[in-house]
This record gives structure tokens, C-alpha cells and sequence, in this order.
């Protein structure tokens, strides 16, 4: 069986490619073997990152391949344990297929309503296309460190009727700086910030198990 996991954004710029390296890194370093399906065939962002990291030599080796459709990367899906789909930015028909394939939809978002707001249209949107709730979830990115806002962001998707993962990304230029080295935002020189995204992978993890359960019962 290949966990499926997929990362979608109503806009670009919440998070969205980061969580997919950081998820995969999480998963390889646990045993899984795993790939990103980059479907940014313009952007690449996946793709040109998990160069940067081969030419450093980091282990362990995240295998990314650009894919044009869906179908063609879940077509080498068997193969791994799990397969991260990196969906492009903007909800799209591309979207929908992407919900429809993973066990876990995440939709990363910010804190402020800008980010809340459109993430909120685009679950309900896979809602009303037959996504069962359950398999979607938030994650926080790019958070102030502020407890209070933080707590709030998480009431306003609660209250939507959403899940969100536990932990949370904050905004660091040590993020920033990981990912320009070809590392993952698990793998920076900072431990609490590495305990930080950890803590969003293994809820991924978590979730994962959980939805399995649920299907095995």
C-alpha cells in the first residue's frame, strides 16, 4: 500500500512545497520510502531543490520527479511507500484530482484572514465535490509566534468545520536558508526550530494512521 499525500493551495506562497519536502525528508528518515510528484511544471520547485541537495550530498536522497498530470504520477506510486503530490498553486480541475487520489489532503495556510479565507473556499469547494472531511487538514506556515493569533487562526478553521494539524511553521530565515542549501525545514542548525516542523510531520503521520484505522474497521 502507497500513503498518499497531497498539498493544494487556493494561492501560491503559504507553504505548500515546503511541507512536501519537510513531509518527505520526515518519511524517508522513518523507513519510508517515498517520492514528490512536483506537478509545478513551471515553477519546479520541488524539483530544482531536490537538485541542490543531491550536489551537496545530503542524506537521506529525496527522489522528485516532475509529472505534467495526475495520473502519470500516481502511475509510479506503487513503487513507494509514500508519494507526496505537490499540486500547483490556484484551485484548478488538477486540484480536485489531487483530493481525490490522497489519503490526506493538506492545505497549508497563514494567520491572517487573507490566508484563512481562501483556504476555508477552496476545502469547502473539495467538500462539495465529494472530498469527506475527515481526510482534510490545515497546517499552519508561517506563523508570528504569537499564541494569541495562532489560537485564533486555529478557532477560525475549527469553526469551519476543518482540522488542523498540530505544530507549526514560523516564519525564520533559517527555513529560508535550509531549503537554499537543499535541506528541509527539519534540517536546520537549530534544534527548536527543527522540533517545530517535526512535530507538523508527525501529525501528517498521525493523521495517516488514524484515516487507516478508521478504513481497516
Amino acid at each position: 500500500m502507497t500513503y498518499i499525500v497531497g498539498l493544494v493551495s487556493q494561492k501560491g506562497g503559504v507553504g505548500k512545497s515546503t511541507l512536501s519536502r519537510m513531509i518527505a525528508r520526515e518519511f524517508e528518515k522513518g523507513g519510508m520510502r517515498t517520492k514528490i510528484a512536483d506537478l509545478d511544471t513551471q515553477q519546479q520547485t520541488c524539483t530544482y531543490w531536490a537538485g541542490r541537495r543531491a550536489e551537496s550530498n545530503i542524506e537521506p536522497e529525496i527522489q522528485v520527479q516532475s509529472f505534467a498530470t495526475v495520473k502519470s504520477a500516481l502511475s509510479d506510486a506503487p513503487r513507494f511507500d509514500a508519494m507526496i503530490i505537490d499540486g500547483k498553486p490556484n484551485a484548478s480541475e488538477q486540484t480536485l484530482e489531487v483530493a481525490k487520489a490522497a489519503d490526506v489532503v493538506v492545505i497549508p495556510t497563514g494567520q491572517t484572514v487573507d490566508d484563512l479565507h481562501p483556504g476555508v473556499l477552496l476545502a469547502h469547494g473539495l467538500v462539495r465535490k465529494g472530498i469527506p472531511i475527515p481526510r482534510i487538514a490545515f497546517a499552519m506556515c508561517k506563523t508570528t509566534g504569537s499564541a494569541r493569533e495562532n489560537d485564533a487562526a486555529r478557532r477560525y478553521l475549527e469553526e469551519a468545520g476543518y482540522s488542523v494539524l498540530a505544530g507549526e511553521i514560523p516564519v525564520s530565515t533559517a527555513y529560508g536558508s535550509a531549503s537554499d542549501n537543499g535541506k528541509a525545514i527539519t534540517e536546520t542548525s537549530y534544534v527548536t526550530l527543527n522540533r517545530k516542523a517535526s512535530r507538523l510531520a508527525q501529525s501528517v503521520v498521525d493523521r495517516l494512521t488514524e484515516l487507516a484505522e478508521r478504513k481497516a474497521a
